[in-house]
């Protein structure tokens, strides 16, 4: 089985007599959820370390790229070949250092000329926060966004400043009251700054808020679960008690 095998697939798919009915409805529209579904799959299993699952999801995204190339193709936009072809070029332009003549021995100079070209390619854009999707999650956004502004100097000192910011925006959430827009406004205005601190920690705040969520979930579930045990319902239990589960549970690496 190679390539061509699962764009004929997706062109039989597509066929409009006798092709598969759901699949023939669809529109780019249409399969966005689906695009970040398995992108998010993809990471769940890249996280897991498993390389069957990771094998599985990067066919799974691959095949919302063929679909979404043949939607193009029966439009007469372009076809698979063409984005294939695009980004193979845009690569070996991107990398003169490895195709070309041009020099960078550090990832920080690869960057450095990947702007550069690109800035030649697409022409200067209208603020250098441009290009960042607001579709992205929030915390990747704010961290992409806060990077970019970084770029040019707008930025703390260091993490110590950071957290003093951190600190600034807790005690203005103390002056608010709840459910206003003024909670809502401050409430983002600390979590920007978190986002911040992650990114002069050089910890990713997507995968951090990931990971203690993972933790929050473990110990809880071993609080339910040592709770059933001894036929005790959580929301009837004490919170001196739940906090006493919770604690065991970490003091156990949950």
């Amino acid at each position: 089985m190679d390539f061509p095998k699962l764009v004929e697939i997706m062109a039989r798919l597509r066929r409009p007599e006798k092709g598969c009915p759901w699949d023939l409805i669809q529109t780019p529209q249409t399969l966005k959820p689906y695009i970040i579904e398995e992108a998010y799959e993809l990471i769940e299993a890249i996280d897991s370390g498993e390389a069957k699952a990771i094998c599985e999801e990067l066919g799974d995204l691959l095949f919302q790229i063929v679909f979404q190339a043949r939607i193009q193709e029966e439009k007469g936009n372009f076809d698979i070949k063409d984005v294939i072809r695009g980004i193979a070029e845009k690569m070996e332009r991107r990398h003169p250092h490895i195709f070309g003549d041009a020099k960078a021995d550090t990832p920080d100079e690869v960057r450095e000329n990947w702007e550069i070209i690109k800035l030649k390619e697409k022409g200067a854009p209208p603020s250098i926060l441009s290009g960042t999707p607001r579709s992205l999650p929030a915390l990747m956004r704010a961290w992409r966004v806060s990077q970019k502004a970084a770029s040019v100097g707008f930025d703390w000192n260091n993490a110590s400043e950071v957290i003093e910011k951190v600190e600034e925006e807790i005690e203005e959430i103390r002056e608010v009251e709840p459910d206003s827009k003024e909670a809502l406004h401050e409430v983002g205005d600390l979590l920007f700054a978190a986002v911040n601190l992650a990114r002069h920690l050089d910890v990713n705040p997507e995968d951090a808020l990931a990971k203690a969520t993972d933790r929050f979930e473990n110990r809880f579930k071993y609080i339910e679960k040592t709770l059933k045990e001894q036929n005790r319902d959580p929301s009837k239990t004490d919170l001196e008690e739940l906090e006493r589960l919770w604690q065991k549970a970490k003091s156990q690496g949950l």
